[in-house]
C-alpha cells in the first residue's frame, strides 16, 4: 500500500474522509434549509386581497374575483410544463433565481402598480413563482446521495413550513399587535425576499439532473438513472428519440392497477377544489367580515393554523397502517364527505370565526391525503415515471382548474360572485362521496363477485406503512409547492 504522502507526491487523488464529508453534508444541510425557510418569509401574503380591496388600492370585489384572481389560473397553466422542462435542462439552480426576481417583481407591482393590468401582471409573475416550486424539491435531491433522500426530504420540509409557520404568524403579529398598514407588511415582505435571491445566488449549481444532464461519471453511492436502465446500449443523446415512447407505453401498462388510477383521479379532482378553495377563500372571508379596521383582520392567524394542522395531519398519516388496497374508497369518500361539510359551513356562515376554522380543517383534510397518494402512486413505479404520473396529474388538474375559472370566475364567462362560486360544489362532493361508499360496499357484499381493489389486496402484505426507509421520494411538481398562496410541499 501507498502512504497518503507519498500518493501525494505522485498526483494520486485521495477520497475525502469521512469527516471533510460529513462537515461538508451538514453545510449543505444548513444553507438549503436556510435558503428554504427565508425563501418563506412572505409576512404580507396573508393579507394581499384585503389589500387590495382596502382605501390604498381600492380596487372592487368583482375586479378582484372575475379580473384578477383569474389570470392566476391561466398563466399558471401556461407556464407549467416550460418551467417544468426548464428546471431539469438548465439545472435547477437559474429557475430558483427566477423564482427570486418573479417574488420581488411580484411585490413590486403589488406596491406600485394602481391598474388593474398592474395587478394582472403580478399574477403572471405569482404563477412563474409557483411553478418554479419544483426546482427547490428536485435541487436538494441532485446534491445528496440516496441513503440521504428520506433525511434531506425531511429536513427540508421542515424548514419551509417552518417558514411559512412564522410568516404567518409574523405577518398577524404585525397587523395586530403592532398596527402597522398591509403597504408597511408588504415593503418588509419585499426586502426579506430581495435578501432570499441573494441567497439563492450562492447556491451550488449541480452537474446532473433527471432527464437533460444525466452525462458525467455517476458519484459514488449514487443509483443509475431509470432511462440509462431502460437501454444501456443507446448512444449519448440518442434516448430522447424513444425514451418519452417507450415510458408513455410502460405507464399504459401501469394504468391497468386500479388503485393507480383511483389515487389520480383523486388527486385531479380534489386537488382543483382545493386549490380554488384556497384562491378565493380570502375573499369570502372579506364578505363574511367586511371591515375596515385591518387589526381585525386575522387571515394570518388562519393560515398559520391550517400550515400547523396540515403539517401535523401529514406527519400522522405515515403511522395510518391499513389494507390501502382494500379499504381506499371508503376513506376517501369519507374525507370528501367532511370537506363537502366544511365548505358547506364557509358558504353559510355568517361568522367569520366558523369560516376560520372551517377553512383550518378543509385544509388539515386534504394535507392527510396527500401523502397517502403519493406513496400510494410512487410505490409501483420507477423515478421516471413517478415524475411523468405527478406531472400529468399536475397537469390535468391544472387543466380542469383554468376550465371552472374560466367557465364560473371570469367575467367573460358566468362572473359569478364568490359565494355563487362555492354553492354549485358541494352537492357534488356530497354526491360523489356517497357514490363511493355505495359502490364500495355493495361490491363487498354482493355474492361471488370481488372488486379490483380486494384482488389487489391479495399481493399486499397486511397492515403495511404506506412508507418505507427504502423508497426514493419522486422529482415531481406535485413535491413542489403545488399552486396556492401560503403552501409549502417541497
Amino acid at each position: 500500500m501507498v502512504p497518503s504522502s507519498q500518493a501525494m507526491e505522485k498526483g494520486v487523488p485521495v477520497e475525502p474522509g469521512p469527516d471533510l464529508e460529513l462537515k461538508s453534508w451538514r453545510c449543505l444541510v444548513f444553507y438549503l434549509c436556510f435558503y428554504g425557510f427565508m425563501a418563506q418569509l412572505r409576512p404580507g401574503e396573508s393579507f394581499i386581497t384585503p389589500y387590495l380591496l382596502g382605501p390604498e388600492k381600492n380596487f372592487t370585489r368583482e375586479q378582484v374575483t372575475n379580473e384578477i384572481t383569474p389570470v392566476l389560473s391561466y398563466s399558471y397553466l401556461a407556464v407549467l410544463v416550460p418551467v417544468f422542462l426548464l428546471t431539469d435542462y438548465l439545472r435547477y439552480k437559474p429557475v430558483l433565481v427566477l423564482q427570486g426576481l418573479s417574488y420581488v417583481s411580484v411585490w413590486l407591482l403589488l406596491l406600485l402598480g394602481r391598474s388593474v393590468l398592474h395587478m394582472q401582471l403580478m399574477e403572471l409573475f405569482f404563477s412563474v413563482t409557483m411553478a418554479a416550486r419544483i426546482a427547490y424539491s428536485s435541487y436538494i435531491f441532485s446534491l445528496v446521495r440516496p441513503a440521504r433522500y428520506q433525511r434531506m426530504a425531511g429536513y427540508s420540509r421542515a424548514a419551509t413550513l417552518l417558514g411559512v409557520f412564522t410568516s404567518s404568524v409574523l405577518g398577524q403579529l404585525l397587523v395586530t399587535v403592532g398596527g402597522l398598514p398591509f403597504s408597511t407588511l408588504n415593503y418588509i415582505s419585499l426586502v426579506l425576499l430581495a435578501f432570499s435571491l441573494v441567497l439563492a445566488l450562492f447556491l451550488k449549481r449541480p452537474k446532473r439532473s433527471l432527464f437533460f444532464n444525466r452525462g458525467g461519471p455517476v458519484r459514488r453511492g449514487a443509483s443509475p438513472s431509470e432511462l440509462d436502465r431502460m437501454n444501456p446500449d443507446a448512444e449519448p443523446g440518442a434516448w430522447r428519440d424513444w425514451t418519452l415512447v417507450r415510458m408513455l407505453r410502460e405507464l399504459g401498462d401501469n394504468l391497468r392497477s386500479p388503485q393507480l388510477r383511483l389515487w389520480s383521479l383523486w388527486w385531479v379532482f380534489n386537488s382543483a377544489a382545493y386549490y380554488l378553495i384556497v384562491y378565493y377563500v380570502h375573499i369570502l372571508w372579506n364578505v363574511v367580515h367586511p371591515t375596515t379596521d385591518t387589526t381585525a383582520v386575522y387571515n394570518g392567524g388562519a393560515d398559520a393554523a391550517s400550515t400547523l394542522l396540515g403539517a401535523i395531519t401529514s406527519f400522522s398519516a405515515g403511522f395510518v397502517k391499513i389494507r390501502w388496497a382494500l379499504w381506499a374508497k371508503l376513506v376517501i369518500a369519507g374525507v370528501t364527505a367532511v370537506q363537502a361539510v366544511l365548505v358547506f359551513l364557509m358558504y353559510s356562515t355568517n361568522s367569520i370565526w366558523l369560516c376560520y376554522v372551517a377553512f383550518v380543517l378543509f385544509r388539515g383534510a386534504y394535507q392527510f391525503l396527500v401523502p397517502i397518494a403519493t406513496f400510494q402512486i410512487a410505490s409501483s413505479l420507477s423515478k421516471e415515471l413517478c415524475a411523468l404520473v405527478f406531472g400529468v396529474n399536475t397537469f390535468l388538474a391544472t387543466v380542469l382548474k383554468t376550465v371552472i375559472t374560466l367557465v364560473v370566475s371570469d367575467k367573460r364567462g358566468l362572473g359569478l360572485p364568490v359565494h355563487s362560486q362555492v354553492s354549485p360544489s358541494r352537492p357534488r362532493c356530497l354526491e360523489v362521496s356517497g357514490q363511493e361508499v355505495v359502490r364500495r360496499w355493495a361490491g363487498r357484499f354482493r355474492p361471488g363477485t370481488q372488486t379490483g381493489a380486494e384482488q389487489e389486496a391479495r399481493s399486499q402484505p397486511r397492515c403495511s406503512p404506506f412508507w418505507r426507509s427504502s423508497d426514493q421520494p419522486p422529482s415531481s411538481p406535485m413535491l413542489a409547492d403545488v399552486p396556492g398562496r401560503m403552501e409549502a410541499w417541497p
